[in-house]
């Protein structure tokens, strides 16, 4: 059995040693953002995570206990709080960690209860068991990231009120609440495995092999919104993401089953959307309806930690192509431009919705998920560093051998293809740069100090350049950025998106005179004439710097003529108010399949 700590940060997404990952995250205090990635970051710290009124919507429950039903997220917001803390340093982030941790810690009973409900609604309460193993989560997250002991014993007693309750669970429960028990307790089998890394002590994981029984799971894709919920992309994908870190206790391929059934499902059997979205109405589909409650924050959060996993497991680079799609695009657009309002879906076609409120699930899951891209844009590999994310950035980190690799990311993509990488190790040293050539980028050219690189930059493959490096090398990328017309599938068979890069371009009718009141479906039977798509344009519409498109087209009619009769702009995806991704064209052979349909084949 592998150390415990080795074990811990494993499952919490730390710095695993593990040999069987191909690919290993740098410590999330190593590396700082910048570009759209890190502005995210840092409106998600500031204009969300510090402007909330934990006071009033978050605290009170816990303290009174009095409720017989219901669900606030708090063990969410600890674990986003303690990372945003730990990766920014910044005065007021501690503080409210330390406060939200201190009062979880003040409100647990002797017996171990952290959550919110009263005796006789405890446990069997419809998601209080998943408040409570969330409360223990983040718990350890704080023991993880500053190595609090009370933090680490609170998670202990949490997860031992559950363990000591567990065979008390009334008959037929998940019929009775008409969801499933392992979509009820989601995340639960993921939190033992990090408490058995983090304490040593057998009886979590022998929960989770014995009465979760993780090893055995088998469920197919379940598509509708039928009783019992067991086609829930949140839940299914949490399941998944757990036994991708059992398996790296015991690598069983059977434990890696499932992750392949999901994606197979979402990359060849129509389950993902343009965007990197997945589901309606939180359940599985495939029918390519993009409308309306499309692709829950939750989902694409977990979504993008099983391909995380996946990549360090396998080192496959196009595994980051779905990354970078999604981040961008599905969960970008799940938050106001400012920072300050989320959402539960993002659909790509219609009006899209802010969650009321600060409290529940998505909101909650979004700022752990951005609190985690840090970790997502390198990764050290075979001894050296591998480049994922292409953002402004920069890193530094212990390479070994007494040496220091300090690494910093010049670029502005994705409004252009030109990235500089700056490598300044503190003595030379030999080690191998890996570089993520994106599946769309045919033609880059890389170099290392105006030299062009001795191997061709495949795309869909990490480009090694295996050197000695020294103090002010500099490998540089040049992607090219053409735009690309990609084919709709199913429902949206016989249309074409605008994509650039991995970015998705929509309509928003308000910026186009005489389509204020056009809804997504009639946007959508617009023709566009791709002859006339040329350089992007600068537009703040979604983050400062960001892009535009400009492009001619045809209202829905007989007209033949060679100039459309509209001018439109496109505009990014997480536009607020865009409403349509897809559109007509006369000649549907310009198009392309998704490059992303590829993955994993």
């Amino acid at each position: 059995m592998r150390n415990g700590a080795i074990l811990l940060l494993a499952a919490l997404g730390g710095t695993p040693v593990l040999a069987d990952d191909a690919l290993r995250p740098l410590d999330l205090r190593e590396v700082r953002a910048g570009g759209e990635i890190g502005r995210r970051i840092d409106i998600t710290l500031r204009n969300n995570l510090l402007v909330l009124d934990v006071e009033r919507d978050f605290l009170p429950p816990f303290r009174q206990k009095s409720r017989a039903d219901g669900y606030i997220g708090l063990g969410k917001l600890i674990d986003a709080a303690v990372r945003l803390a730990a990766y920014s340093g910044e005065e007021r982030a501690l503080l409210l960690k330390r406060r939200l941790v201190e009062e979880v810690l003040r409100a647990q009973e002797d017996d171990g209860y952290p959550g919110m409900m009263k005796p006789s609604s405890r446990m069997w309460s419809l998601w209080d068991v998943h408040e409570v193993q969330y409360l223990a989560w983040g718990l350890l997250s704080d023991h993880r990231f500053f190595g609090e002991k009370s933090s680490l014993e609170g998670a202990r007693r949490a997860a031992d009120y559950l363990l000591g309750r567990w065979g008390t669970m009334p008959e037929r429960w998940a019929e009775k609440t008409s969801v499933a028990v392992d979509v009820a307790v989601t995340g639960l089998e993921r939190t033992m495995v990090a408490l058995h890394g983090a304490t040593g002590d057998r009886r979590y994981l022998d929960f989770v092999l014995r009465e979760r029984a993780l090893a055995d799971w088998d469920l197919g894709i379940v598509i509708g919104r039928r009783p019992l919920i067991e086609g829930h992309v949140y839940a299914y994908l949490a399941r998944c993401l757990a036994q991708l870190e059992l398996y790296r206790l015991r690598p069983d391929p059977g434990l890696l089953r499932q992750t392949r059934r999901a994606m197979d499902f979402l990359l060849r059997g129509d389950g993902l959307a343009l965007t990197g979205g997945a589901g309606m109405w939180e359940i599985w589909t495939d029918d390519q309806d993009v409308r309306g409650e499309l692709g829950e924050t939750c989902a694409t959060a977990y979504q993008l930690r099983v391909y995380d996993s996946l990549l360090r497991l396998e080192g496959d680079a196009r595994l980051g192509d779905l990354m970078e799609r999604t981040i961008h695009n599905a969960l970008f657009a799940a938050q106001s431009p400012d920072g300050r309002r989320l959402r539960y879906f993002s659909p790509l076609e219609g009006k899209r919705q802010y969650w009321p409120g600060d409290t529940y699930c998505c909101p909650c899951n979004y700022r752990r998920i951005v609190a985690e891209l840090p970790q997502m844009i390198y990764y050290r590999s075979g001894g050296g560093l591998a480049v994922n994310l292409y953002t402004a950035s920069q890193a530094r980190f212990d390479l070994g051998g007494g040496v220091f690799l300090a690494v910093r990311q010049e670029t502005d993509y994705p409004n252009s293809g030109k990235v500089a990488l700056r490598i300044d190790p503190s003595a030379p040293v030999r080690f191998p740069l890996r570089l993520r050539i994106p599946l769309w980028a045919r033609g880059t050219r890389v170099a290392v100090n105006g030299q062009a690189a001795a191997e061709e930059a495949r795309p869909g493959t990490f480009l090694e350049i295996d050197r000695e490096w020294r103090a002010g090398d500099v490998a540089t990328l040049d992607f090219p950025m053409a735009w690309r017309l990609v084919k709709g599938r199913k429902r949206q068979s016989g249309r074409a998106a605008v994509l650039r890069g991995p970015m998705v371009f929509c309509l928003d009718p308000a910026s186009a005179k005489g389509l204020e009141a056009w809804d997504g479906a009639d946007l959508s039977r617009i023709t566009l004439d791709p002859a006339s798509l040329g350089e992007p344009l600068p537009s703040d519409a979604v983050r400062p710097g960001g892009l535009a498109c400009r492009v001619r087209a045809w209202k829905p009619s007989f007209d033949l003529s060679a100039r459309g009769d509209l001018e439109l702009t496109l505009t990014e995806f997480p536009d607020p108010g865009g409403r349509a991704p897809y559109f007509r064209l006369r000649d549907l052979s310009v198009a392309v399949d998704d490059e992303l349909l590829g993955v994993g084949k």
